[in-house]
């Protein structure tokens, strides 16, 4: 008897050149209309809306209504997790241009992953949380330490909140680019959400990247002891 499974379906989905392009495009952890991702993704505006039919109906992307405007977005962070695996096991892409060398390092410097911070950035983050002793580990997740507790609190971030929301804590991601894991799940995203406020990282538009600021460099060294001068522009 054979098992009945979905999986075949969503792996068409999902292994398609323009689904691909634009789930990539979407693991910005944001949400875009069809016409925004068509140009990220190199593809035309009636192509685009075709495959993200397709893609809400196997639900691996979320559609939100505001006004006449429909916005896309990965559908969960289990989705997203399955695309970061992707792209681990993905050969790299051949660097053809000068725009796609810059664009290539400030991926790997720094950028989202999903909703929670990744590349050399993020990683050095990570280490820099088990370093103090703010963070402990085993294979599959992050733990809060009580020193943790306290660090983590006085950053603003509610840990009692976060860790009540219907989704991983604080699992360990691990990076395509660095081949090491850094912090996601709600915590990884809380942090996240707190660089943003704070004005230590920016957002590139129309980009996974995110930029250091030098009120960040400033704030990362303070707080966390991480020295970013001479790593990345």
């Amino acid at each position: 008897m054979m098992a009945q499974s979905n999986v075949a379906e969503i792996a068409s989905i999902v292994s398609e050149s323009s689904r691909a392009a634009i789930l990539t495009v979407l693991m910005d952890g944001r949400f875009h209309t069809a016409s925004e991702l068509a140009f990220m993704a190199g593809i035309k505006p009636q192509t685009a809306s075709f495959h993200l039919s397709k893609m809400q109906e196997a639900g691996v992307i979320a559609q939100e209504k505001q006004g006449r405007h429909r916005y896309y977005g990965i559908h969960n962070e289990e989705v997203a997790k399955v695309m970061e695996s992707f792209l681990l096991i993905a050969p790299p892409v051949k660097i053809k241009s000068l725009k796609q060398s810059s664009q290539d390092k400030a991926m790997r410097f720094a950028r989202t992953c999903y909703d929670h911070l990744a590349g050399s950035v993020g990683v050095q983050l990570t280490d820099a949380l088990l370093e103090a002793d703010f963070l402990d580990e085993d294979e599959e997740n992050f733990m809060v330490t009580e020193e943790g507790v306290h660090f983590f609190n006085g950053l603003g971030i509610d840990l009692e909140t976060i860790s009540k929301k219907r989704r991983s804590f604080s699992h360990r991601c691990l990076d395509w680019s660095e081949r090491r894991h850094h912090l996601a799940g709600a915590l990884g995203n809380a942090l996240l959400e707190q660089l943003l406020e704070r004005g230590w990282i920016e957002r590139v538009p129309q980009h996974r990247a995110v930029k250091v600021t030098e009120e960040g460099k400033k704030g990362l060294k303070e707080t966390f002891g991480m020295d970013l001068l001479k790593e990345g522009k």
